[in-house]
């Protein structure tokens, strides 16, 4: 399906993602862009489907962004109605003017009459190259079809469908309990390069047949996002495509829930955040040209946010992930990283380390630390960082890759 090397982070298959009940799709080879591939999905949720978005930051959106923001609000007065996603990949339909907006309404009315449910709250997705026009009708040309072939499987289909750079395609799946009911979840992603917080170039989907309202799962993605999609970054760019989508389609039943902090929701919240951090994790493996995974933690911040933007500037930093593409145990990077972001911090309270090796304390190299240990450390396919800087209790993660010229050869490709 793709046409670069799979990465070597991948996991070794995609998961068995079960069918849900409340939802069925399909895919089709619309040719947007790509020939002899998938490049389009619809997603269908049943009748009383509840939808959660979350959806970039970047003060460039696409067409598809501005459409989907506002059908998001318009599915409140349209609660009993199917609830349809449309995604294709190709074309992101973004900086493309009057053209970029007729298509997306285009795309959005042909999907409500052929797959049902109210046209203005048709979720509408695009990812691939900016800047070029969605010809719209190559898309609601398969949707006829398509509608004949609805079927509740098919999530390993779809995650490929809306593959771009993408090496592999990106699964997760759970099982919850949610006052003695089991629910399943089930999750696809895309996102290999442009990957930022705020959201990452991203899209990615999660469905539940839990029972429970919009309000609660626009409160569990919105406290959710921050610990996992937008704790991960390939290249500090944030693009103008990102969608989070989480669908809810009551299939399972169950009490009825209105609060996101229900107690019995415990297990439902965690394994929610299992799948979503599962996803990211999957997106940062597959950086365009990554050859290393790396974790950073980052404690003793004077605040949690505090500990999350220099836990950034580590992952963002040039210099950090080319000495780590390197296998160059460089601590005087991570120094320069810490020190750059504007975040309070104090030379001489400082500590570094590289998985369990101390490389410095207290401002100064461990007397403790070789050389030999932090270059063999470097060899590792996983890299964990870990800095403490030793004024407060604010602690934060980030997840990143390496930079290598793998990442330059891809984008220099990418729209050839």
């Amino acid at each position: 399906m793709s046409k670069y090397k799979k990465s070597r982070l991948a996991p070794e298959t995609f998961p068995s993602l079960p069918p849900i009940a409340g939802f069925d799709m399909a895919v089709a080879e619309a040719g947007v862009r790509y020939t002899g591939r998938t490049d389009l999905w619809v997603l269908r949720g049943q009748a009383g489907t509840a939808l959660a978005g979350v959806y970039t930051k970047n003060n460039m959106p696409g067409a598809p962004i501005v459409w989907s923001r506002k059908a998001l609000v318009a599915g409140n007065k349209y609660e009993r109605d199917v609830q349809l996603v449309v995604v294709n990949s190709g074309t992101a339909n973004v900086f493309t003017g009057e053209a970029g907006k007729k298509a997306v309404l285009e795309t959005a009315s042909g999907a409500a009459a052929a797959f049902g449910g109210a046209v203005n709250t048709v979720q509408i997705a695009s990812t691939g190259v900016i800047g070029e026009p969605l010809d719209a009708s190559k898309v609601t040309a398969q949707f006829s079809d398509m509608n004949k072939r609805m079927d509740s499987g098919g999530w390993a289909e779809a995650a490929r469908a809306i593959m771009t750079t993408d090496t592999y395609a990106k699964g997760a799946t759970a099982v919850a309990d949610i006052a003695g009911v089991k629910v399943t979840l089930n999750g696809i992603a895309k996102g290999s390069g442009m990957i930022a917080p705020d959201m990452a170039t991203m899209l990615a989907y999660v469905a539940t047949d839990a029972s429970l309202p919009r309000e609660v799962l626009q409160e569990l993605l919105s406290e959710m996002t921050k610990t996992t999609f937008n704790s991960i970054t390939v290249d500090s760019d944030t693009s103008t495509s990102d969608t989070l989508l989480l669908l809810a389609s009551g299939a399972a039943g169950g009490p009825e829930i209105e609060d996101a902090s229900d107690p019995r929701l415990k297990d439902f919240r965690a394994k929610l955040h299992d799948v979503l951090l599962d996803l990211a994790l999957q997106i940062v493996r597959d950086g365009e040209g990554a050859t290393k995974f790396i974790q950073i933690n980052v404690t003793g911040a004077q605040s949690d946010d505090s500990a999350h933007r220099i836990g950034l500037a580590l992952a963002n930093s040039p210099l950090v992930k080319t000495a780590i593409a390197g296998e160059d145990a460089n601590w005087g990077r991570i120094v320069m990283a810490v020190g750059k972001c504007g975040e309070p911090a104090d030379r001489d309270k400082l500590s570094i380390r590289f998985g369990d090796h101390v490389v410095a304390k207290n401002g100064f190299v461990a007397a403790s630390y070789k050389e030999v240990d932090g270059a063999n450390y470097m060899k590792r396919q996983d890299i964990v960082l870990s800095v403490d800087i030793g004024l407060g209790l604010g602690e934060a993660v980030v997840y990143t890759c390496d930079l290598t010229h793998g990442y330059i050869d891809i984008n220099a490709d990418y729209r050839s």
